[in-house]
């Protein structure tokens, strides 16, 4: 019986831990820009746990979210580290593409300002 319990309890607890996933009561937000360009649309990609660079493969990402019509961005998320990376498209340069990224700290309830600068790739 006690070790049931013991069990129940570690479970909860377990289960009750998110921290570095999105929806939690802390805020990151910031615009992707391009010099100080906004870039409407891009795409902000999120790695949870880390403060380096992941690299450019977009796929080895947890979450994307996309920025508005501003290149306004922001994040629901659970106190811990990640590293955000921006990419979208300048159509003022040629080739238009253009990334970078930003490693975020944050605490519970705490909000964020986080710009993430991106330039040519």
């Amino acid at each position: 019986m006690n070790k049931r319990l013991i069990l129940l309890v570690f479970t909860l607890i377990l289960l009750a831990c998110k921290k570095n996933q999105l929806g939690g009561t802390s805020t990151i937000e910031g615009k992707v820009v391009h010099h100080s360009k906004e870039i409407p649309g891009a795409r902000v990609f999120i790695k949870f746990n880390t403060a380096d660079f992941p690299g450019n493969d977009t796929t080895k990402y947890d979450e994307k979210v996309i920025a508005d019509s501003n290149g306004n961005y922001s994040i629901k998320c659970f106190k811990g580290e990640y590293y955000l990376y921006g990419v979208g498209n300048d159509y003022a340069i040629s080739p238009p593409l253009v990334v970078g990224g930003l490693s975020v700290k944050i605490r519970k309830n705490e909000s964020v300002k986080a710009n993430i600068a991106v330039t040519e790739d």
